[in-house]
């Protein structure tokens, strides 16, 4: 016979699994146990998470129970869903992304021409970020990979297709421009993707 322990523990699961609010009917004839008793163990699990404190909290909606987080957790989470592969680019990672966004296809060596630095680390760090991807291979000599922008890359930095890229005349100039004259300029020189706090 299951006990109240492996109950308790399968219905924490059922939770996690279901999403929405687990009614007390459909979880008693899971276990094909009283409705009255399935509510007695639900209210002692809402009590166990309330008096730990702990960051996910279960609410009851008439007679049925859900997975909730804390309330006062809520910046940190907010925090942890804002677009973090856009704030971690460093300024590489902003420079060899406009190139790839705005040459693309493009090789690693026209990339590297532009810059005027190798740039295998960067490239390696936005793929990880899934901001680029290997498109296939140039018809030139050795036949290096050629690189473009993913959808993910498109998501991220807010737009719907390529076409909505700020409009520059010269990315070569753009990436080695060291002080631009006002902030709009800085925006379109990073595309608007923020400041970075890491090197990929």
């Amino acid at each position: 016979m299951i006990s109240k322990k492996q109950i308790k523990s399968a219905l924490e699961s059922m939770m996690f699994i279901w999403g929405e609010p687990l009614d007390i009917k459909t979880a008693a004839d899971v276990f094909d146990i009283d409705k009255g008793e399935i509510y007695t163990y639900f209210k002692e699990l809402q009590e166990e998470y309330e008096q730990e404190k702990r960051g996910i909290l279960i609410r009851e909606v008439n007679k049925a129970f859900q997975f909730v987080t804390r309330e006062e957790n809520a910046q940190y989470i907010e925090r942890l869903c804002t677009p973090v592969k856009v704030k971690r680019l460093s300024q590489s990672a902003l420079e060899v992304l406009a190139i790839i966004a705005y040459k693309q296809p493009v090789t690693k060596g026209e990339i590297d021409a532009i810059r005027g630095i190798k740039s295998d680390r960067v490239v390696e760090g936005l793929m990880r970020k899934d901001l680029i991807f290997e498109k296939g291979r140039a018809n030139t000599i050795g036949r290096p990979i050629l690189y473009a922008t993913t959808d993910t890359f498109l998501k991220n930095f807010g737009f719907t297709s390529l076409k909505e890229l700020p409009e520059i005349e010269d990315i070569e100039s753009a990436v080695n421009y060291q002080e631009p004259v006002d902030e709009l300029e800085a925006q379109q020189i990073t595309l608007n993707l923020g400041d970075s706090d890491e090197d990929q």
